[in-house]
């Protein structure tokens, strides 16, 4: 006794013309909001790349951001290049795959910058190389950056996005937490402006050094900022945390940042703070 109905049943012929609808869509055509799960055409996002709904900012590379942050750019450091101090296996063909992709040499973009005839040093740090992990030409780049702007007796603005210290570097990676929060400490003893601006994500050892160094810290709607993942600290205090305890506005609330500005908006907010916060 036939159970199926032949005309119903799937077939070789169904399955192969399934596949080729499905390559025939293209790649990325929807974005989804992981904060307000909406759902959006990527083509309908503008060059701030933001959520029309909670205006949470997707992750962007920092030549993404640059084009629409500032009036004029001077890069820094793009010759200087990690040695590989471990030798850990994969890591160079990681590099090399990531300054291909993002045009830097390192996850973080650096130099001078000027909006609206403001002048100031500018870092900004990328979560497409390698999660904007903190390796040690990251800590040199922005050590030197602080560095030049203390010389120059400018303000520095830094962006934050990170997955923490670069494991394939080990403890030179940890070590470029100290390294930048003296140079951070000697440019604010000149008393020159130091702003952060926390972006998704922000975490790990740049959470535990310079990016809560800032005289104003400013963070993007909805980022992530921590120090530990939910997993790590859930697992350590053996107990289940808020969903939004590691949000930008839970750390508003508590007194961490002190706003929380869309990307629309930076610009003229940095404008107004180089001009009249230094």
């Amino acid at each position: 006794m036939n159970l199926y109905d032949h005309d119903n049943t799937l077939t070789a012929h169904h399955i192969k013309a399934d596949q080729e609808a499905d390559a025939k869509v293209p790649d990325n055509l929807w974005t989804k909001c992981p904060k307000c799960e909406t759902t959006v055409l990527t083509d309908d996002l503008d060059q701030y790349q933001t959520c029309p709904n909670c205006f949470y900012g997707f992750r962007i590379s920092a030549r993404q951001r640059l084009k629409w942050l500032v009036d004029q750019f001077t890069e820094f450091d793009t010759d200087l290049q990690t040695t590989d101090p471990l030798k850990f296996p994969g890591y160079a063909q990681k590099l090399a795959k990531a300054q291909q992709r993002t045009k830097l040499n390192d996850s973080v973009l650096t130099g001078t910058a000027i909006i609206d005839q403001e002048r100031f040093g500018l870092g900004i740090m990328d979560p497409t190389f390698i999660m904007g992990s903190l390796g040690t030409i990251t800590g040199e780049k922005i050590t030197r950056l602080f560095e030049r702007s203390t010389e120059q007796k400018l303000p520095v603005v830094l962006f934050t996005a990170s997955g923490g210290a670069r494991m394939q570097e080990g403890i030179m990676s940890l070590m470029q937490m100290a390294k930048v929060s003296a140079a951070v400490k000697r440019h604010s003893q000149e008393g020159l402006l130091y702003v952060v601006v926390l972006t998704d994500p922000t975490t790990g050892g740049v959470t535990a050094s310079f990016a809560m160094q800032g005289d104003i810290t400013l963070a993007e709607p909805h980022a992530l900022i921590g120090f530990a993942g939910r997993r790590v600290i859930e697992q350590t205090m053996h107990q289940k945390i808020p969903h939004d305890l590691q949000d930008a506005e839970t750390l508003l609330s508590h007194g961490f940042i002190d706003r929380i500005v869309r990307r629309q908006d930076e610009k003229q907010t940095l404008q107004w703070l180089l001009k009249y916060g230094g």
